[in-house]
């Protein structure tokens, strides 16, 4: 069986696909599966790459960071 076989009747779904789910329907819940999900993806990335991958992780997150603090200030 090959990935092209036109009788392959199971689709494959990423793993995080439930939790995208569930926060397209509105559950609070996904948001923490999804923030778990991030956080073990960060740790094996430093696990395998070290302070470089966390330095990368946290300047990713400075514009959000920013736009959240922003957000705070006007009072929304």
């Amino acid at each position: 069986m090959s990935v092209s076989d036109p009788n392959l009747r199971e689709h494959r779904r990423p793993f995080y696909s439930a939790a995208l789910t569930a926060l397209k329907e509105g559950q609070p819940a996904a948001i923490f599966v999804l923030l778990g999900l991030f956080l073990t993806v960060v740790a094996a990335a430093v696990m395998t790459w070290g302070i470089v991958a966390l330095s990368m992780v946290a300047l990713a997150l400075v514009p959000i960071v920013m736009i959240t603090l922003v957000l705070i200030t006007v009072g929304k």
